[in-house]
């Protein structure tokens, strides 16, 4: 999968919020906020083919995790993105 073109991360008040830019990605009724660990790999797969096992490894090399821990927190974060229409 890959993150849709068109969306980055910024940082407005101290919360990390991904910006549409195109008449095709905006949709007011949604506003995505991101943690530090989702911002983190965000932006390890940027503009990259990567599928939830990459995520995975980033996970387990920069946080001390549980294998199982990180496999169901990416397996939640890319569901999020999906149903927010962030990934392809």
């Amino acid at each position: 999968m890959k993150i849709k073109k068109g969306f980055e991360v910024r940082n407005i008040c101290g919360e990390n919020i991904i910006i549409a830019h195109g008449k095709e990605n905006i949709d007011f009724t949604k506003v995505v906020t991101l943690n530090e660990s989702a911002v983190l790999l965000w932006n390890k797969v940027v503009d990259a083919e990567f599928e939830e096992k990459d995520l995975v490894d980033v996970l387990l090399e920069e946080y001390e995790v549980e294998p199982s821990q990180a496999i169901a927190d990416v397996k939640s974060l890319v569901a999020s993105w999906k149903e927010a229409g962030l990934v392809e």
